[in-house]
């Protein structure tokens, strides 16, 4: 670049920064851009002091202290302090020494600019903290602040790329234990309550900052040199001797894989981690702290291999983000995929040694693929790169584009790049980037100098635009039988001129062999010259190593062969296709059905049983007729009973009886389900736990069996968790037989007190809307429709999109169908963020009307 080409460059940055100054940011409810910006450019450093008084009574207000210390560059406009709380919760403002009156509008704290000092400032407030994001419970409390949810608790800069250190001190109840993101270093008894005192944490997000509180047990571990504590409440002795060991375990192996492939030691004082019975996510990366749904991590001996690895790959996950997220974080949370796609990549790495006896590239496929495809099959779907004008919908962001179709994306980009490539890009980018803030951009152009790709051309189509290729194939043969011409075609699903280069395999299968052929998809038509001259196999597998992204060619008059696939990851890889081949019409539901009864009487492979036993449930229940239903639930219930009394392991078996279990609404069926909850009979190699008897018993309820009223009492009685018993009880209402029960019940969740434990709620709608329900049910889900907008707005992140797919994302009629559409007519200006939701959710709903109708 020339020299005035600098000059250029540099007047423009001068000139925009001064119009910034100059213009007078339009303030509105939530953290627009352009605040955001706006504060960027003011101000250079920031620090929390931050005191909680924590009653014991949960009712009773949290009286609470902030000193702000905060270094501006720039007082020609007001101080924007990010507060949605309402105005009474600000007691008194404190700045630079001078109390100054309460402004407070549009959720924000407002300090004049004639109280401000170019350079330090300090602002005090006492206020009382806010509720929404404290997540009080009767002997405990945590916050949860992602994305936008700090201003719900204090006064702050809530905005990803200010970042700033806390200083913070709890006073808690005597018996309490109080877990926060740096060291305890004080501690002081006074009555009844405990102060707690923190040393000054590392620099991070206000989304990152977080504390727990309660009657925790807690125990410690220093593995190889890296000590870290845990905070549990769960109390079953089994699940404790099973599980602390292999917890700790995990998240040492993480931080070990992490420091070598970054080349970059483990970033923050200290790594520690509660695990919370009602916790709404299975876990956030909260700086120091990390949170997790106890569930997910304490395991008995009945724990599946499926199991642990998913456990494994939460740990992964969530330390992979200190280094990716925490360490670096997005400038703005439309970037907010690039710090859970690290995230899932890296724990799908790390799984690797973790669990040697597993194929990985197996396991890969079955956590993603079905998930991407449930998303971006749908008129719903969007880039895995989303626009984002105010923090306020950041939680719209987030769905299984980001979590499922990303990491397959970066997979892809590390295979087109090679993994040298791409490793030196990445330990790049975190030194670049350590304690800072990046964008995709910036990524982009350090992954850009590692290749000879153009990796921006190439992230337009898989980043910035949503959708996924439909393949199809033109080959020919002589009159040898031998291919003369292989060619395969892509287009857009969504009818757009999209294509997207990848890289998969093909396998031409014989009767002693099969004969793969990798191929580099780069328009949109590619020849497969090294098919050429090969004979006519018995079948062709697409995407036979399950690198590639789409809907591809497959075979409906041979697919009684796929069990037969010796490959793994083909072999799965084949029923994934045939479920999407189904719903985009291929495919009749009653030929796929029983082309996976033909899997179920022979697969072997956990992996393998849980990917179609959920594909199956999905097409019996959304797909089939009625007719067809009474004759696949005979089928199902015969080749489950037989299988289950095989010689299975006990992984597989575990799973196939939850497919049983699901199904298990004829007489007999659950006949056996009640022998098995009073274990008149046992399956041999079958392990249950607490947990699956409580599951049984919620069934055995929705199926109304006629000892349900007694095996519900009895169930309750035998809980040994104060915490489960709890949840049991609010789930109770959900099976209750009593429609009146169960219309009191819809009429609690009216109240935002009464949806507080999310996770909860969701098992609730789904039992109410189960699908021998739905004939009673179906007059809840207008209800339903028109409290999702005060369900995004109280609820946390994933909560909207749990609550339209365990209500209406259930229903496969008509009459469902109706209601949605003429929802969608009477409301013309319905959010585009939750229409969006609502369409992924009824996608099926949708297809249903088509596919049933030609079934008929």
């Amino acid at each position: 670049m020339k020299i005035s080409s600098y000059l250029l460059c540099f007047t423009m940055v001068v000139f925009s920064c001064q119009s910034v100054k100059k213009t007078t940011v339009a303030l509105e409810a939530g953290i627009s851009q352009e605040l955001a910006l706006y504060r960027k450019s003011q101000i250079t450093e920031a620090s929390y002091n931050l005191s909680f008084a924590i009653p014991k009574e949960k009712e009773s207000p949290i009286l609470s202290k902030l000193l702000l210390k905060v270094t501006l560059q720039d007082i020609e406009q007001p101080l924007y302090l990010d507060f949605n709380e309402k105005k009474e919760n600000l007691n008194s403002v404190v700045v630079n020494g001078t109390s100054i009156k309460v402004v407070h509008e549009k959720e924000h704290l407002i300090i004049a600019k004639e109280y401000l000092n170019k350079g330090e400032n300090s602002v005090e407030v006492n206020f009382i903290a806010g509720e929404l994001s404290l997540n009080r419970n009767d002997d405990f409390l945590y916050t949860l602040l992602v994305p936008d949810r700090a201003s719900t608790l204090f006064p702050c800069f809530d905005q990803p790329d200010i970042k700033a250190t806390y200083t913070l001190s709890i006073s808690a109840p005597k018996g309490w234990s109080v877990l926060a993101g740096s060291p305890l270093y004080k501690e002081t008894s006074e009555g009844d309550y405990v102060t707690y005192q923190f040393e000054k944490s590392d620099k991070m997000s206000t989304y990152l900052f977080s504390f727990v509180a309660g009657e925790f047990k807690s125990v410690s571990q220093n593995v190889n040199n890296f000590p870290m504590t845990m905070l549990y409440r769960e109390n079953n002795v089994e699940k404790i001797s099973e599980s602390t060991d292999a917890i700790f375990d995990l998240h040492r192996q993480s931080i070990s894989f992490l420091e070598k492939y970054t080349q970059f030691p483990f970033p923050f004082k200290k790594l520690d981690f509660a695990t919370i019975p009602v916790f709404q996510y299975g876990g956030m990366e909260h700086v120091g702290a990390i949170q997790y749904r106890e569930s997910k991590l304490f395991l008995d001996n009945s724990a599946t291999d499926s199991e642990k690895l998913s456990r494994g790959k939460l740990i992964a996950h969530e330390s992979s983000h200190m280094w990716f997220g925490d360490l670096v974080t997005m400038k703005w949370f439309n970037d907010v995929w690039m710090k859970e796609v690290f995230a899932n990549f890296m724990a799908d790495k790390i799984m690797n040694p973790a669990f040697p006896d597993i194929n990985h590239n197996l396991q890969f496929l079955a956590t993603h693929y079905s998930s991407a495809y449930d998303e971006d099959r749908t008129k719903g779907t969007h880039p895995i790169r989303q626009n984002l004008a105010n923090l306020k919908n950041a939680g719209s962001l987030y769905g299984n584009i980001i979590y499922n179709k990303a990491p397959i994306m970066m997979r892809q980009l590390e295979a087109t790049m090679g993994k040298v490539d791409f490793q030196k890009g990445i330990r790049k980018y975190i030194h670049n980037y350590a304690n800072s803030n990046a964008d995709w951009e910036n990524l982009v152009e350090i992954l850009d100098k590692e290749t000879s790709v153009n990796i921006k051309e190439w992230s337009d189509v898989w980043v910035n635009q949503s959708g996924r290729a439909l393949f199809t194939d033109d080959i020919k043969y002589d009159d040898a039988n031998r291919i003369t011409n292989f060619t395969i075609h892509q287009e857009a699903e969504d009818g757009s001129k999209n294509i997207w280069p990848q890289i998969f395999e093909i396998g031409l299968v014989y009767p002693n062999t099969v004969k793969t052929i990798k191929i580099n998809v780069k328009d949109r038509s590619t020849q497969v010259t090294d098919a050429i001259g090969s004979e006519i196999p018995i079948s062709i597998i697409y995407n036979y190593n399950g690198f590639g992204y789409g809907v591809f060619p497959t075979d409906a008059n041979n697919l009684e062969q796929i069990p037969n696939i010796k490959d793994e990851v083909a072999r799965a890889y084949s029923y994934i296709n045939v479920y999407e081949n189904t719903l985009i019409g291929k495919i009749p539901p009653v030929v796929a059905f029983s082309s996976f009864l033909k899997g179920i009487a022979e697969e072997q492979n956990e992996l393998i049983v849980r990917l179609f036993s959920n594909q199956i449930s999905s097409l019996f229940w959304d797909f089939l007729t009625p007719k067809q239903q009474a004759v696949a639930q005979t089928e199902l219930e015969l080749l489950l009973n037989k299988r289950l009394e095989s010689s299975l392991p006990p992984n597989v078996k575990k799973t196939l009886f939850g497919l049983f279990e699901s199904t298990a609404y004829s007489k007999s069926a659950s006949d056996k389900l009640y022998q098995i909850w009073s274990k008149e009979i046992s399956i041999p190699n079958l392990k249950l736990n607490e947990d699956d008897y409580i599951n049984m018993a919620m069934d055995l309820a929705i199926y109304k069996y006629y000892k349900s009223d007694e095996v519900l009492k009895k169930t309750r009685e035998s809980i040994t968790s104060a915490d489960k018993r709890k949840r049991f009880d609010f789930l109770l209402p959900s099976i209750s037989n009593d429609i009146n029960v169960r219309d009191d019940f819809m009429t609690s969740l009216k109240s935002q007190k009464n949806r507080e434990k999310e996770a909860w709620v969701q098992v609730a709608l789904a039992n109410i809307h189960h699908p021998l329900r739905q004939e009673i049910s179906k007059k809840y889900l207008k209800q339903g429709l028109e409290m999702i907008e005060e369900v995004q707005l109280t609820g946390d992140i994933f909560f909207p999109k749990g609550w339209l797919v365990n209500s209406v994302g259930k229903y496969s009629s008509v009459d469902a169908y109706e209601i949605v559409v003429d929802f969608l007519k009477e409301n013309p200006n319905f959010s585009p963020i939750l229409k969006r939701k609502l369409l992924q959710a009824t996608d099926n709903l949708s297809r249903a009307q088509i596919i049933k109708k030609e079934a008929e």
